[in-house]
């Protein structure tokens, strides 16, 4: 077997990571389907999948919870394979609100969508590398099991070229625009191309270059591959394959078989609600959809074409839909060739679950009023038991395993001992709020300036001492809240009180939040307030205190995993503790607490044994690319 996947590390595995890559490993090449690692935070989980990776030598689909951490899991993977191809794939929308009708009220919302180009391009990236080459990682959030279009029209409207090739300077220009290429003699962008007496210019959806072809005698003379700003040559190359601008690829006699397909369903959809007596909703589908063919016939397109999706690729009603898992490999068999590892596993498969349902109650509604045709419910997401059938081998990650793990893994691997020596930090419960004043309230603190403390003391006064006391010796400090109104508050009160702060929720758009955690790990601000993100697998050393307000309202976001897996947070530093704000000990808290003592135990009776110092782990903060 050829070796392509090459690892870079100036680390050998410790702690508990060597036993459970060997299992892993040894795992895998016994055929077993499902395999769980319980690592808990700090314990190098990704490092350790990263081995796994090397010594299989499979192309590799990680699917994390959300879009800040597949960020921060593409940086990890991009610094452990830099000779290899990691990719980022997520959901490319800024703002998304989907398609839907309200009976109740008569309401339709009709679908908002705002695409960010950034994430367009790194979706390109991740399936124009699957379709030339084996060497690839693609960390991708649950998007990934959406529709995307067929890969082997992906593939197919590929235009390869090659130094000597005969063809016309018009040939040229008409295939680009017949694979989706806008001309734009003026601004040269990403889908675009532009000629200029022999030479023709060309950015692909992919990256941030450009390929200029220079003809001469109706043949390719030279492929340039230049820098899309100044123009200036990079490298000058013998062949080159041009990917299409959209993954949704047809063609013209697709989309003239498509517009029948549509016009007969149209009709007998049409002739069900005449039976039913449903007038208004017969009215509705066949102004709405004979607008959408007009526009299908006339440019190729229409707003919504994406519920059109199963007649332009020629499925069959209920036939589950092409996804990035079509993208990868397959063996002789038809089986899938990869390696597939679920990060935070005990979100991320419940979100697989719950995606397909959410999705189709929705569009039912649509369908059952009229508004769109039922050939609509197979623009989808893939069910449970196609996205298992469309996976190979799996590893599951995560320091708090869900049922489903336990119930179908082969073998559940405990990565308790951390390479560093760091054992879980250890806990205080504080009240949320008390009568008494705590004496050593500092005066910059109180309401007021300089006026004696009031009677009164909260978890927002405690947290404001603590949180300043560990800035001033260079910590960093996470507030974890329960609703996104209050993260805001809180850090403008903070801002207010000249404290260093800034919150990040699901409203941030993903790429500023990337931004933010590099911020926060540079010391440009030092409190960082959330809810749920602030959770699973961040990788913040600098941490020096977690703070979980309102600790004792039992629910999913104060549930025993939620618990762990916040505090989990400061496990990466020496200095590293949690302050938990409760007035009653609920039973998570209690169970929370238990398993971290467990946990504790074990490491220090390690540490004890083989006389190791617990290290702060050391991680440069790398920039996003």
């Amino acid at each position: 077997m050829n070796t392509f996947f090459r690892l870079q590390s100036k680390f050998a595995p410790a702690g508990d990571q060597p036993k459970a890559i060997r299992a892993l490993v040894s795992g895998l090449r016994k055929g077993y389907r499902y395999q769980t690692l319980l690592g808990v935070t700090g314990s190098g989980k990704t490092f350790s999948a990263a081995r796994i990776i090397a010594a299989t030598q499979k192309p590799t689909l990680v699917i994390a919870p959300n879009k800040t951490l597949a960020a921060q899991l593409y940086q990890e993977y991009k610094y452990f394979f830099p000779h290899n191809k990691v990719c980022y794939f997520v959901s490319y929308y800024d703002y998304y609100q989907p398609e839907a009708y309200l009976p109740v009220t008569d309401t339709y919302i009709e679908k908002e969508a705002m695409i960010n180009e950034e994430i367009d391009r790194f979706r390109h990236l991740a399936t124009s590398a699957l379709m030339t080459r084996r060497d690839v990682i693609v960390v991708a959030s649950v998007s990934c099991i959406y529709n995307l279009g067929v890969p082997e029209n992906y593939f197919g409207g590929a235009l390869k070229l090659g130094l000597g090739q005969l063809i016309s300077r018009a040939d040229l220009i008409r295939q680009f625009s017949r694979m989706g290429y806008e001309r734009n003699n003026t601004v040269l962008k990403r889908g675009t191309f532009r000629a200029r007496g022999e030479t023709i210019e060309l950015a692909p959806p992919a990256e941030e270059i450009m390929y200029r072809i220079v003809l001469q005698d109706q043949q390719i003379a030279r492929i340039d591959i230049a820098n899309l700003l100044t123009r200036k040559t990079i490298e000058s190359i013998s062949d080159l394959l041009i990917f299409p601008p959209k993954h949704f690829v047809t063609t013209a006699p697709e989309r003239e078989r498509a517009v029948r397909d549509i016009k007969t369903e149209l009709k007998d959809q049409l002739a069900y609600f005449d039976k039913k007596g449903f007038l208004l909703e017969a009215e509705r589908l066949e102004r709405r959809t004979k607008y959408d063919l007009e526009m299908i016939g006339t440019i190729g397109y229409c707003h919504g074409i994406e519920n059109y999706s199963r007649h332009l690729s020629g499925k069959l009603p209920g036939e589950p839909p092409e996804t990035l898992l079509s993208y990868f490999p397959r063996d002789e068999n038809g089986k899938p060739d990869f390696l597939t590892i679920i990060d935070e596993s005990h979100i991320t498969v419940p979100q697989v679950r719950g995606m397909y349902e959410g999705d189709i109650s929705r569009k039912k509604v649509l369908v059952e009023h009229g508004w769109r045709l039922a050939s609509a419910l197979d623009n989808r997401p893939l069910n449970f038991k196609e996205f298992e059938e469309r996976i190979g081998q799996v590893i599951c990650t995560s320091a708090t395993p869900g049922p489903f793990e336990h119930k179908r893994s082969s073998q559940v691997v405990e990565q308790v001992v951390r390479p560093t020596g760091l054992v879980d930090p250890p806990i205080e419960i504080r009240p949320v709020f008390v009568k008494k004043p705590k004496i050593n309230l500092r005066p910059e603190l109180r309401s007021g300036g300089n006026q004696k403390p009031k009677s009164e003391w909260s978890q927002i006064d405690d947290i404001m001492e603590e949180a300043a006391k560990n800035s001033s010796q260079g910590g960093r400090t996470i507030i974890n809240t329960l609703t996104k109104k209050t993260a805001e508050e809180l850090t403008e009160f903070l801002l207010g009180k000249s404290f260093r702060a800034r919150y990040m929720h699901s409203d941030t758009p993903t790429l500023e939040r990337t931004k933010i955690l590099q911020d926060f790990r540079k010391n440009e601000f030092d409190v960082l307030v959330g809810i749920n993100l602030l959770r699973e697998g961040l990788d913040l050393p600098e941490v020096t205190l977690v703070a979980i307000l309102d600790a004792d309202r039992e629910g999913f976001l104060r549930s025993e995993t939620s618990l762990i897996q916040t505090m989990g947070r400061a496990a990466r530093n020496v200095r590293g503790k949690v302050i938990l704000y409760a007035d009653t000990m609920t039973g998570s808290m209690k169970r929370a607490i238990k398993e971290c003592s467990r946990r504790r135990k074990i490491q220090l009776a390690y540490n004890k044994k083989h006389n190791i110092t617990p290290k702060t782990v050391e991680k440069e903060v790398r920039e996003f690319s």
